[in-house]
């Protein structure tokens, strides 16, 4: 010990050998034990503080004192650890590596990777640039860890049930019309979960809630000169510590209380818990250092032989996911959010990243991936890889999955952008889209592994998709040079506002249809915070750096859409929980789903005009569900498929509201004839009579041969590599060979795009940053 620093309080304590597991601060015997792994060999000094003393003058304060560890007593291996009695609950500590700082880069002060309480600012000192950000970790009292579930279990929702729904923690109750007393905190969440619950989502997906410093990048945005802050998330400083600035107590643990608090009340609620994790990368870009640089920056970072750090995320350096020591280090990780804190998911930022090996190559069965998915204890939590990287690797279908990771399917959103808007050549992937991806998760996995999503966080919003052609990122500071350029989106006529209620009325029409689209598909969908009732970001399709009006939720004009297109989504997601056809767990046939063009039984599969429909056969429901899509700038008047009941109508989003999503019982098509106008969704429906299976296999047998034979075969030919339920099992698999291979990971417009969108969209920092 530095007698030179000797406290009081710090010549009573006893010091122990310690042992070497587990990393981190543990409770043993009566004390505390502290280890940590690092390539140092020489000198290693445990520092101690006094609680609440954050705002001292610096590392060189005389109340702290160092404890350094003698090499022989104190290492094991490459472990240092220490024991101290007694337990000094709510001191904080750090790690001193080396005698000196470190020659590269410039300091040797370290946080602990493993510390659950960080000690940093709260909730009202969000992006308060007078306070300075130095992180430490704190050493929980016995009962600070401990939590009372008051026997509220986890809902286990199955994965093919789920309803997704992402949202920002600061952002959704810190609008000043939120009318929640814990603004921008977990807490907030919890008195939001009734408008959850009236909404029907079962799942929220939370944006990045692992401790990060929403300060680290002091450049200003062109708007008001305003600094920019971190407000996404993306820049994780501690993998075990939940944001300080989430929470309101200013009492030992209360960040890990308060999340628990909500996790609790969620499940309560029966919502389940899923968390957005940024694994890939640390907020140790740049000149950004807290730990792993100077614990042992060559084993936490994949570097090239010259010691400089790759970039495969974006953001400067690459997280060494498959060294066992960091792949340990998230594997604990992941166990503690889940086994300790009540977490149902995760949903892995750029998880290709996480697949490469320790020399950044493409790794076929990556050592973190296979551990997570055979680790007995999570085989009940969901995994969800956003699958793709900035470093060239485009997983769509194709992630390392062990028979239990989900994906963003990436290619369902461009698609059905395309679709929606009239893009020609589109009719047949949309087809295969909307049921399931069977061509992408049809080997070993479910329809239930396509996380199907239209918007996400990054990105146009719902309403700024059909709103702006182009992006408008002005307000980031960057001269909207950041952000994805190629977003499928269309503006309905005019770029941005308008007083043309009928551009304003199609906009409403289109965002309907792109619902319609994403809650009636096979798979499990997500919506975004806002998208319900029409959040608008003025164009800015790159958010990571504004907290404000822009990315808050507007409560105000939530209230306002309450009759329209919230309704609208409130009816939707009730529609998709009543019927499980949308919920399966097996790639539909020709049992469950038969196609139809204008006429019943006759798609136009050739057809460059964006119409397609079908009727779903709900077993269960014990009904016909009939869809249309007419996706064009045309009415088509609609020969419905005849049945020994009426149809009636679900919906039609040409409609106005509430007419679009009647209430009442409302019979249509009396005549066998709907007509739907441009751009329109149908959703009709007739109760199920066994003899309209029946029918309907006579129908299609009746139909004359030569039109078949009419038909192209490179048509069904891709149809059935598509796995367009009908066609599939139709062909002969070894003349399907040459035809599959150009949709399996294909160099398609929709790749391209998500590489340029991941390239172009620093989640932890600006588009100019280099790293």
């Amino acid at each position: 010990m530095d007698a030179h620093r000797k406290e009081s309080w710090a010549a009573e304590l006893r010091v122990g050998v310690g042992k070497p597991f587990p990393l981190g601060v543990s409770k043993y015997a009566q004390g505390a034990n502290f280890a940590v792994y690092t390539e140092e060999t020489e000198e290693v000094a445990l520092i101690l503080y006094p609680p609440h003393e954050h705002k001292r003058s610096g590392e060189g304060d005389i109340r702290r004192a160092e404890l350094v560890l003698d090499t022989k007593m104190n290492r094991t291996g490459q472990v240092w650890h220490i024991h101290i009695h007694p337990l000094l609950e709510g001191y904080e500590y750090m790690w001193r590596i080396g005698a000196e700082p470190h020659s590269r880069f410039g300091k040797n002060i370290c946080l602990d990777p493993y510390a659950k309480i960080i000690s940093s600012s709260l909730v009202d000192q969000f992006n308060d640039r007078s306070v300075e950000y130095s992180p430490r970790g704190v050493i929980p009292s016995k009962k600070s860890l401990l939590f009372d579930w008051e026997g509220v279990c986890a809902p286990h929702i199955p994965l093919k049930d789920l309803i997704i729904y992402e949202l920002h923690v600061r952002g959704f109750t810190m609008n000043c019309d939120s009318e929640v007393q814990y603004k921008g905190t977990f807490l907030g969440i919890v008195e939001k979960i009734p408008y959850l619950k009236e909404l029907g989502v079962n799942a929220v997906e939370l944006l990045p809630v692992f401790e990060f410093n929403e300060k680290e990048w002091p450049m200003k945005g062109s708007e008001l000169g305003k600094s920019i802050c971190q407000y996404w998330g993306y820049s994780t400083v501690g993998f075990f510590a939940p944001m300080n600035r989430y929470c309101v107590g200013n009492v030992l643990g209360a960040a890990v209380f308060e999340f628990k608090t909500m996790v609790r009340e969620l499940h309560r609620a029966g919502i389940e818990v899923i968390l957005d994790v940024v694994y890939n990368h640390t907020a140790e870009f740049g000149e950004g250092f807290y730990h792993f640089k100077g614990l042992a920056a060559g084993t936490y970072y994949i570097m090239n032989q010259d010691g400089n750090f790759m970039d495969y995320t974006g953001c400067g350096i690459t997280f060494n996911a498959n060294h066992p020591i960091v792949a340990q280090l998230i594997h604990d990780s992941i166990r503690y959010w889940s086994l300790e804190c009540g977490v149902d998911g995760f949903r892995f930022d750029l998880a290709s990243a996480l697949t490469r090996d320790t020399r950044g190559s493409e790794s076929k069965e990556p050592l973190l991936i296979h551990t997570l998915s055979m680790d007995p204890a999570l085989r009940d939590v969901k995994l969800i890889a956003e699958p793709w990287d900035c470093g060239g690797l485009y997983h769509v279908g194709s992630f390392p999955h062990f028979g239990v990771w989900a994906e963003w399917n990436g290619r369902f959103r461009d698609i059905v952008r395309c679709f929606i808007k009239g893009d020609a050549g589109t009719l047949a992937e949309f087809a295969t889209r909307v049921c399931g991806s069977e061509d992408l998760y049809g080997a070993g996995r479910t329809p239930a592994h396509s996380i199907n999503f239209v918007t996400a966080h990054d990105g146009f919003s719902l309403n700024d998709l059909v709103s702006y052609n182009e992006k408008h990122n002005e307000a980031n500071g960057e001269d909207n040079r950041d952000g994805e350029t190629h977003n499928n989106s269309w503006n309905c006529g005019e770029e941005g506002p308008t007083e043309d209620e009928t551009i304003n009325q199609f906009r409403q029409r289109q965002m309907k249809n792109l619902l319609t689209v994403l809650l009636t598909s096979i798979g499990v969908p997500m919506i975004v915070m806002g998208d319900e009732y029409g959040h608008t970001k003025n164009g800015n399709n790159n958010t990571w750096c504004q907290d404000d009006e822009i990315s808050w939720f507007n409560w105000t004009k939530c209230k306002e859409e309450k009759g329209s297109l919230l309704r609208f989504t409130r009816k939707l997601i009730k529609f998709r929980k009543d019927h499980e056809v949308f919920r399966r767990n097996s790639f539909m046939n020709k049992q469950v789903i038969t196609w139809h063009g204008v006429e019943p039984y006759r798609p136009n599969w050739k057809s460059s005009y964006n119409f397609i429909a079908y009727t779903l056969h709900d077993d269960t429901a014990k009904e016909n569900i009939y869809f249309a899509f007419n996706a064009g700038a045309e009415e088509r008047k609609i020969a419905v498929p005849s049945t020994h009941n009426k149809w009636y109508l679900i919906l039609d989003t040409t409609l106005s509201p509430p007419q679009d999503f009647p209430d009442e019982e409302l019979e249509v098509a009396s005549d066998g004839i709907y007509a739907l106008k441009s751009y329109g969704v149908l959703i009709l429906y007739s109760p199920y009579h066994d003899e309209d299976f029946i029918a309907e296999n006579e129908v299609l047998e009746d139909i004359p041969e030569e039109e078949e034979e009419e038909e192209e075969n490179e048509i069904k030919r891709n149809l059935a590599a598509l796995c367009v339920p009908g066609f599939v099992h139709d062909i002969d698999a070894e003349s399907l060979e040459p035809l599959t291979e150009p949709y399996k990971l294909k160099e398609s417009s929709s790749s391209i795009n998500l590489r340029a969108e991941y390239l172009t969209t620093r989640k932890s920092g600006p588009a100019s940053f280099t790293g």
